[in-house]
């Protein structure tokens, strides 16, 4: 069996068995954080495939600091940011507080609800909204960390989460 660092350097050689090998261990775990960003499975694995390009294009990059699999996700959601960025202009918000008030007023579980489902109500969400809320709530980003990736201001990556956190409850009320 092979260790990563020779997967690597296969892959580096244009080994085309290591580069699937490489692909079918990570492929189906990072085809679930782009459907987390993505409005469609479509649109999913194209964002997969980009990504996977860019991995592939830069691998004599990876320096080792982080685990391969941390490397890859990495690309990956930067990849889905760069694509919905590519089609979403964000729509800036002020009031927080209206969102903070409406959400404390109502309490929502999802302790019935599948990852498919949950999926797909995030699906829903307006693009902006929804890469906040992946970002925020899934990857585990600060909102000032947010702000940077997305060129954004740090109160609109508070109202897009804000935001989001409402739609998916009124989803998830009418459910």
């Amino acid at each position: 069996m092979e260790t990563e660092a020779q997967l690597i350097q296969a892959c580096l050689q244009n080994d085309r068995n290591a580069q699937r090998k490489l692909y079918n261990a990570y492929a189906g775990r990072m085809l679930v954080v782009c459907n987390r960003y993505a409005q469609s499975t479509a649109e999913a694995e194209d964002i997969l495939q980009e990504a996977f390009i860019k991995i592939f294009l830069n691998l004599d990059k990876f320096r080792a600091e982080s685990t391969l699999g941390a490397w890859i996700k990495r690309i990956v959601v930067n990849t889905a940011i760069n694509h919905l960025r590519s089609q979403q202009h964000f729509q800036e918000m002020s009031d927080v507080q209206d969102f903070e008030n409406q959400m404390s007023d109502f309490q929502t579980s999802i302790e019935d609800i599948n990852f498919k489902e949950l999926i797909q109500m995030i699906q829903q969400l307006p693009k902006g909204c929804q890469m906040v809320f992946n970002l925020f709530a899934i990857e585990g980003y600060k909102h000032h960390e947010i702000a940077e990736m997305l060129n954004i201001t740090e109160g609109t990556s508070k109202s897009q989460y804000a935001r989001a956190k409402a739609i998916l409850q009124h989803i998830l009320s009418v459910k």
